[in-house]
């Protein structure tokens, strides 16, 4: 099964997190099988034309054994049943090499990488670059067909050293990142961060990394190749067991917004 490729051209890419197993401990294989089928089949029947599959265990180094062949078995089977779909990978653990060995494994084409240059510091301490370690092991694994969308300074830590965006972005670009996600404080700090990357002289592909909704889309994508999108197109209705999490009414809003 050959990856199937990310188009970088106002593309929508739905988030598919998996339960966190803190929250929802000793959850079946076959539960999580019957999760991301279940929703993937929400973005499918959408129009959405790109999933990632994000699994959600933390650890303090890389992933552990369980999480790659968890989430490898679990990206296999939504791109046998969703062929269609662009499928890629993120692991919550701080890790180069894992996510492109599940994604050449289950023939995702993308992955996504939080920490990618320079060093942040995030509720769980400090971290490091992963772009010397992942570059070296997709060229290694023979995973060029697997792109890298690289996070420019996300909200969710803080950058150390003082590295401006415009110098992270242009380290990522010559690290071998593929596309570049940004993530500001909030929808409006996120389309002025990307117009600094364009002022910067940044060609690469930027997608907006959250904050998107129906009603902003369009903003969204005139200014930037494409956007990752989850809470907003979530049911408000869902019960802590109930496997159905996104919503198929707002998923198709979303796409008609987009369209439009």
């Amino acid at each position: 099964m050959t990856p199937n490729r990310l188009a970088f051209d106002h593309t929508v890419i739905a988030a598919l997190h998996l339960p966190d197993p803190v929250v929802q401990p000793g959850l079946s294989m076959a539960y999580l099988e019957d999760y991301v089928l279940t929703n993937a089949a929400v973005f499918a029947k959408a129009g959405i034309p790109a999933v990632k599959l994000q699994d959600q265990t933390r650890a303090a180094g890389p992933a552990s054994l369980a999480t790659v062949a968890r989430t490898a078995a679990l990206g296999r089977l939504i791109r046998r049943e969703y062929p269609d779909l662009a499928l890629g990978i993120i692991v919550q653990a701080h890790d180069a090499e894992s996510p492109i060995a599940i994604a050449e494994a289950c023939g995702a084409g993308f992955v996504r990488l939080k920490v990618y240059v320079g060093a942040v510091m995030s509720s769980e301490g400090q971290k490091s670059a992963l772009c010397v370690a992942a570059r070296a092991y997709r060229q290694a694994a023979g995973a060029d067909g697997v792109a890298i969308l690289a996070d420019i300074h996300d909200r969710t830590s803080l950058p150390i050293g003082g590295v401006s965006q415009p110098q992270a972005a242009k380290w990522a670009v010559d690290m071998g990142a593929d596309g570049l996600i940004i993530t500001g404080s909030d929808f409006d700090d996120s389309l002025a961060r990307i117009r600094a990357l364009r002022t910067a002289g940044i060609k690469a592909p930027v997608l907006v990394g959250g904050g998107v909704d129906a009603g902003n889309i369009g903003r969204a994508l005139a200014e930037a190749a494409g956007v990752v999108v989850s809470t907003s197109i979530m049911r408000r209705d869902a019960g802590p067991n109930d496997p159905l999490k996104w919503d198929l009414d707002k998923c198709r809003r979303l796409m008609e917004a987009a369209k439009g």
